[in-house]
């Protein structure tokens, strides 16, 4: 190929401190999915190694994904100028390695961004990313984790979908008021442990995580894509702005091994990778990570090679990447280690003796005197056995060794293959909603039943008073029944007018008698006289 690689290899550089009769270092294909470690103090040439694997995957068919930590690997779109001030260095190593086929040219990229500035946003949905790395992310501890898990669990036995940051809240928050009734069925969920959840989410929301929390979410076939001319394409994510959180970087990057495992097919050992993704800042993902986490990594980086995935794990140090993961890294990149400290001796040591010896290699020694640009190169060969270690010449890379220009970004970003597709958010009917919904219909249920009470204790008043004016009317109707039964008993104007006549009569008769005896005087009972 023009590049100086076959199709079953990827030129990395020449041995032997680049002296013209060194050996050839060369990747072999079929093997670049037993991944591979670039380490190395700061300034010493890791993000060029990286750059020219990156491009030789590239250009053999290859996608590849690598993270941006400090804006330079976005050069990759553009080929190298020789008015750029590497031209003399990188000229003269090509020189010196007699590559004479090495010539500037740019690569297929696709640029993406968790804040959606500088690419297009990479989102993932609540659901899909877990307890377990969720709980890493907001750093819980373990009672913390499970009551993380238990709402997970309810969310999907009621067939709640967890998109987003909004979601999870509502989710924790329905988990609080019915924090009783779940203690009952799962175990012990405390309004206390629920409140510290919700602190920590709200955390993770200001360092940015609602960004990355949402729909569409990633589908991660679009990051293993050729181009018309066959060469993959080089998946960018711009990093410099998520490094200010770490933990959400590291986090972000298990999560797409996760994804990448979990959704793609099993392939065995295939001619050469599907997708080969480099881990810059390796250390940030072991960082005070439990022995439950490391026990995962371990586990994707050992199962996922068998999906065709190679992983390259980029790092100032090489005993930042625990022994269990590192010992599945056959292809080994190390270039100059500083050893002004105790731990930086053990991890000169600990290099030297990690790679197969050659005796006319010191590493111990050699790894310390290393000149920009060079390193000490063990690749595993085709029958899987790893090569001598060898002082190598880094070969330059072709595309420009540094960042470009929003103009620049904003046209590769409007030929992207994904153009559109991920820029809109689509906010669909979730948990949230749906915990809202059931909420209104249980306070309109309790408006309704307290309306019905009210109503119920109104009848029960006005039946109350209803009945009160029955038993008076009653009586009024029975007294006045006993008056007109007096008023009945009561002599008539005429029967009164016949007995006024008869006493009438009887006086004028008594006046009569006693007129005849004499007419003796009669006294009332008080002495009155009668006349």
């Amino acid at each position: 190929m023009s590049d100086g690689s076959t199709a079953s290899e990827i030129y990395v550089g020449l041995g032997g401190g680049g002296a013209p009769d060194g050996p050839r270092q060369s990747l072999v294909l079929k093997r670049a999915n037993r991944h591979g470690l670039i380490a190395g103090a700061t300034g010493t040439g890791k993000t060029v190694t990286l750059q020219g694997l990156a491009e030789g995957f590239s250009e053999v068919g290859v996608p590849v994904f690598v993270a941006d930590v400090k804006g330079d690997l976005a050069g990759m779109a553009m080929a190298g100028s020789p008015t750029s001030k590497m031209h003399e260095i990188f000229a003269a190593r090509a020189a010196e390695i007699g590559d004479s086929d090495w010539a500037y040219r740019d690569n297929p990229v696709v640029f993406w961004d968790l804040f959606g500035e500088q690419g297009h946003p990479i989102r993932t949905t609540i659901s899909e990313m877990g307890p377990l790395l969720l709980a890493r992310l907001m750093g819980l501890n373990d009672v913390q984790e499970g009551v993380l898990a238990i709402a997970f669990r309810v969310a999907d036995e009621q067939n709640l979908l967890l998109l987003d940051l909004g979601d999870l809240q509502a989710m924790l928050v329905w988990c609080g008021e019915n924090a009783d009734e779940l203690t009952t069925k799962y175990g012990n969920v405390s309004k206390a442990t629920v409140g510290t959840i919700q602190r920590q989410l709200l955390t993770l929301e200001s360092q940015g995580g609602a960004n990355f929390f949402g729909e569409p979410a990633l589908d991660i076939q679009d990051m293993i894509r050729l181009d018309d001319t066959g060469r993959g394409y080089v998946n960018i994510l711009a990093a410099d702005k998520l490094m200010a959180s770490p933990k959400l970087y590291a986090t972000f990057l298990l999560w797409m091994l996760s994804e990448m495992f979990e959704n793609l097919p099993e392939v065995g050992d295939p001619d050469k990778p599907k997708l080969v993704f480099f881990f810059d800042e390796a250390h940030l993902l072991f960082n005070d990570a439990p022995t439950a986490l490391v026990q995962k990594i371990e586990q994707v980086v050992r199962l996922i090679r068998s999906k065709g995935v190679g992983v390259y794990f980029i790092t100032q140090n090489p005993i930042d990447v625990p022994e269990t993961v590192a010992g599945q890294l056959g292809n080994r990149v190390q270039h100059a280690l500083r050893a002004f400290t105790p731990r930086d001796q053990k991890a000169v040591k600990a290099a030297a003796e990690t790679f197969r010896p050659n005796p006319k290699v010191d590493v111990e020694r050699e790894i310390t005197e290393l000149q920009v640009g060079e390193a000490l190169v063990s690749l595993l060969m085709a029958d899987g056995a790893p090569s001598p270690v060898e002082r190598t010449l880094i070969r330059p890379p072709r595309s420009r060794a540094g960042p470009i220009d929003a103009k620049e970004r904003a046209i590769i970003r409007s030929i992207s293959p994904v153009e559109g597709k991920y820029d809109t958010v689509v906010d669909r009917e979730s948990a949230e909603e749906l915990l809202a919904a059931k909420a209104e219909q249980a306070q309109a249920a309790a408006v309704e039943a307290k309306a019905q009470a009210e109503a119920d204790k109104q009848a029960a008043i006005t039946a109350k008073e209803e009945a009160k004016r029955k038993v008076a009317e009653e009586k009024i109707r029975l007294q006045q029944e006993k008056a007109a039964a007096r008023e009945a008993a009561k002599p008539s104007f005429a029967e009164k007018m016949v007995e006024s006549a008869a006493r009438s009569a009887a006086t004028n008769l008594g006046r009569q008698v006693a007129g005849k005896f004499g007419g003796q005087l009669m006294r009332g009972i008080l002495g009155s006289l009668f006349k």
